[in-house]
């Protein structure tokens, strides 16, 4: 499948399927089983319509009206960020904020973009999928469909789990370096990622009380 070659990030794969067609609870069963195999999982979820997710007049929406660019929340358990966007970022680019250690990156929606896709059918809403077959990884469905995928009940989702296990997680995988700049993710060559990945390696791996280094965040900020 060639949406899945090129990644030069953690795998990402896209939950789609027409309204209420049961993408949510599909999603939800998914992310229990494969936490149960011993992965970490980061999700994402598309909205159509502009939602106010920062609730008015609360502190967070009135520091954000008076002009921050970024508003943060932070409690012992949640963390929740704000941030405006002008346009609507993809998946990779929304990825770009998540630089917490995850294995997998799974979004609800995003029809239009060009990573690997599950998608959830109902008999009930006709017969047209919203996915070409060569970006669908499988298809959870109520009715036998005419597709060369696999297929699956909606009560199977740790079978569909095996596919993303087995397709996916289990892909070699080289050390993963972004880069940034002005906002905008810059793609690298094979050979300039691995130079900067074993550059930045060897400089930071004298620091003490590092055992091993499993990621690394370095931002730069030059002052004119």
């Amino acid at each position: 499948m060639n949406s899945r070659q090129g990644y030069t990030m953690q795998p990402i794969i896209s939950i789609v399927g027409k309204s209420n067609s049961g993408k949510t609870t599909l999603l939800e069963n998914l992310i229990i089983e494969l936490k149960q195999r011993g992965y970490k999982v980061a999700v994402i979820k598309h909205a159509d319509n502009i939602l106010e997710l920062d609730t008015v007049n609360k502190d967070s929406w009135r520091l954000s009206q008076a002009g921050s660019e970024l508003s943060m929340i932070s409690s012992a358990q949640k963390l929740a960020i704000f941030k405006n966007i002008t346009p609507d970022f993809s998946p990779e680019e929304l990825s770009h904020f998540i630089y917490w250690d995850y294995d997998l990156l799974l979004t609800e929606g995003f029809k239009t973009s060009n990573y690997p896709k599950i998608e959830v059918h109902r008999k009930e809403q006709g017969s047209d999928l919203v996915s070409p077959p060569e970006q669908l990884v499988a298809v959870v469905t109520d009715e036998p469909l005419k597709i060369e995928v696999p297929q699956f009940a909606s009560d199977e989702s740790n079978k569909i789990a095996d596919i993303i296990e087995t397709e996916i997680l289990a892909q070699p995988k080289e050390d993963d370096i972004n880069l940034v700049i002005n906002n905008t993710y810059m793609p690298l060559s094979p050979s300039f990622r691995n130079l900067l990945a074993r550059t930045l390696i060897a400089m930071t791996s004298a620091f003490r009380n590092i055992r091993e280094i499993k990621s690394m965040h370095v931002s730069l900020r030059r002052k004119y």
